[in-house]
């Protein structure tokens, strides 16, 4: 699918910025890949990559098993941009010196231009961006002209227009580097001379190229949970081989208001994707009885999915025989996982539900090249409804992990109405798409005492956990405004009999995680 566009390869140092640098890439509508700083230079090269860049990362240059740059990767007439520690490994590959000056910066620092040559034309003379060292290169390689410097790193910055090589030692891939996009726009575009032609409109046309390809006339099962990942696909591969789709979705009963309808019609009806319902509500609340263990409830909801989806294909593969079985993992999993180039297995993931790995299935993953901003631009190219392309991430186990203590049906009913209330004065507020994630959590098994109606009341407390991430990695609390957060308890109070406390959780990521459970 990516064989018509430049290519650009993050290498990878062990940077917590690898991800970001790759998705900063992709934003300026050029195709991006992660590798290992392991990948030699051999298999980098087979790549045919337009441009590398070489990621920051923990380790001094000079550190014993540091991972070291090969300098023939630098002469085999790729353009290369070094960033932090990937810039100090050019430096010092070439001939430059980097020294241990003692002197670190962290965080935002100001930078001043004295020559702005190709990589920071048109900027101001002074700059504040985002520094993570404690080397510095303290002289550049002969034919680098020095273009920026601050109190700590006497060479910030440097370029060798001829041989399309240059390096900066800030993160300008970070949203505190002020003009970083425009930096790395610089080095894409005007030294390295790249095509900005990933976008979603060339997505969706390749990929509905590729999965005709490969499915000929043959049948295809997806599940479908709802969320924008595998409503996405779905809509891919429908969009490709239409009625020879057909998706499974498995109503557990622990999804939030209105998203089972969701599913059910406006997704259908703007697809018009042969969809098979089973409605699985009462087996797994049957399942969940007396359970109060985060993780046994995850085991619990994950293993009868597991058996209602298979038991529903196996029927649906008897009568008309299936060969393909639809995924919408993304590309973050695939790099997590370990997948492609030698990355680290960070962890595993099962994307359709926790699916087995001996389905008998071969697997269509349309969206495995694309960042989560990539699927939300493919599914308003493809029409699928706002609510559902911008629809937050939202747990595989559902509301079972957000009702701390047993998951009961009186007690899924509050944590709807409670998060029913909470997501609408959000969109009301229009503040849908700067918080990335909004779990409303039920401490089903606390009390409080409060006042409600001149009496006294003994009633739950729900709270409040909305956060702000690129990628769910590290999050932030997210700092709403606080008559929105009086709106919504207020409302909950007056609406839900058996709350009686709304609280906010303002933990980032780490120490906390987004979920409770």
């Amino acid at each position: 699918m990516i064989s018509h566009h430049d290519l650009v390869l993050v290498v990878d140092y062990g940077a917590q910025y690898a991800q970001l640098i790759a998705r900063r890439v992709r934003e300026a509508s050029v195709y991006s890949e992660i590798v290992d700083s392991g990948t030699s230079t051999e298999e980098i090269l087979a790549r045919k990559p337009s441009a590398i860049i070489l990621s920051g990362g923990p380790s001094s240059v000079y550190a014993e098993g540091a991972p070291q740059l090969d300098p023939e990767l630098l002469r085999a007439g790729v353009p290369v941009l070094g960033i932090c520690y990937g810039f100090q490994s050019m430096a010092k590959a070439l001939g430059g010196t980097v020294a241990k000056t003692g002197q670190r910066e962290y965080g935002r620092t100001s930078l001043s231009i004295q020559d702005s040559g190709c990589l920071l034309a048109s900027l101001p003379n002074t700059l504040n961006v985002w520094m993570s060292h404690g080397d510095s290169v303290s002289r550049a390689p002969e034919g680098f002209d020095v273009l920026a410097r601050t109190a700590g790193a006497p060479v910030a910055a440097f370029e060798d227009r001829e041989r399309k090589l240059a390096g900066v030692q800030w993160h300008p891939e970070v949203i505190h580097s002020q003009w970083g996009q425009q930096v790395l726009e610089r080095f894409l575009f005007d030294l390295a001379g790249l095509t900005p032609d990933w976008t979603s409109a060339n997505i969706v046309a390749e990929s509905i190229e590729q999965i005709r390809e490969t499915v000929g006339d043959r049948r295809v099962l997806c599940a479908l949970s709802g969320g924008v990942d595998s409503a996405v696909a779905a809509a891919l591969v429908q969009e490709a081989i239409g009625s020879q789709l057909t998706c499974v979705f498995v109503d557990h009963g622990l999804l939030r208001e209105g998203e089972a309808e969701q599913v059910k019609e406006d997704f259908v009806r703007v697809t018009g994707v042969d969809l098979v319902v089973a409605d699985e509500k009462e087996r797994f609340l049957g399942a969940l009885s007396g359970v109060t263990d985060p993780e046994e409830k995850r085991k619990i909801i994950g293993r009868e999915f597991i058996r209602t989806f298979e038991a529903t294909a196996a029927q649906l593969a008897g009568e008309r025989g299936i060969d393909f079985l639809v995924q919408g993992t993304l590309y973050p999993d695939v790099v997590e996982s370990g997948g492609g180039s030698g990355a680290a297995n960070i962890k595993s993931h099962h994307n359709v539900g926790g699916l087995p790995d001996d389905l008998q299935f071969t697997l269509i993953e349309p969206l495995r090249t694309m960042f989560k901003d990539e699927v939300r631009a493919v599914g308003a190219q493809l029409g699928l409804p706002e609510a559902m392309v911008w629809r937050h991430p939202f747990p595989g186990p559902g509301l079972g992990i957000r009702i701390i203590g047993e998951v009961t049906a009186e007690r899924l009913d509050i944590l709807r109405q409670a998060d029913a209330i909470a997501r609408h004065e959000l969109t009301a507020a229009r503040l849908d798409r700067e918080i990335w994630q909004f779990p409303v959590v039920l401490l089903a098994d606390v009390r409080s005492v409060g006042v409600q109606g001149d009496g006294r009341t003994y009633g739950h407390p729900i709270v409040l956990r909305p956060v702000v991430s690129d990628d769910a990695m590290t999050a932030d609390w997210a700092k709403l405004p606080y008559e929105v957060l009086e709106k919504i308890s207020t409302r909950i109070t007056n609406e839900c009999p058996e709350i009686n406390r709304v609280v906010v959780d303002i933990t980032s990521k780490p120490p906390g995680t987004i979920e409770w459970e």
